[in-house]
């Protein structure tokens, strides 16, 4: 008995996939952004609640956007596994009145094939909107 072994092909982001992932969101593209996600993702962005499917991400990227002038995302490394992809970096994020801030986050996806199942943000943004801190 001859027995065939099919190995699945599993999707390993490169680095030019994670660029394109955040020009999309340094565009504030919350249509774009969804696009990278199954329909019923899940997504975590720091400590605030996990939001799921397509029309409540896209709600919330969208506030998201709206709250901040810009953002500029930089990559410093990135690690794949087994329907896992993680990275970390830096985030500038304009506000409205012009001043800027940046501070460190790391990311941590669930794949499913091509598209993220589950998107978890680890950040510490509180003095993007709360100057105090």
């Amino acid at each position: 008995m001859i027995v065939a072994v099919v190995l699945e092909q599993v999707f390993q982001p490169d680095r030019a996939w994670w660029e394109r992932v955040f020009a999309v969101i340094d565009a504030g593209d919350a249509a774009g952004f969804v696009d990278f996600l199954t329909p019923d993702a899940q997504f975590c962005f720091g400590n605030a609640p996990v939001v799921v499917g397509h029309e409540a991400i896209h709600a919330a990227a969208a506030g998201f956007f709206a709250a901040i002038a810009s953002s500029r995302h930089r990559l410093f490394r990135t690690w794949n596994g087994a329907a896992t992809a993680v990275c970390e970096g830096e985030v500038t994020y304009t506000r409205h009145d012009g001043s800027v801030i940046s501070v460190p986050f790391a990311n941590v996806f669930e794949m499913q094939g091509e598209k993220i199942a589950a998107y978890r943000i680890y950040i510490d943004n509180s003095s993007l909107f709360n100057r105090s801190v």
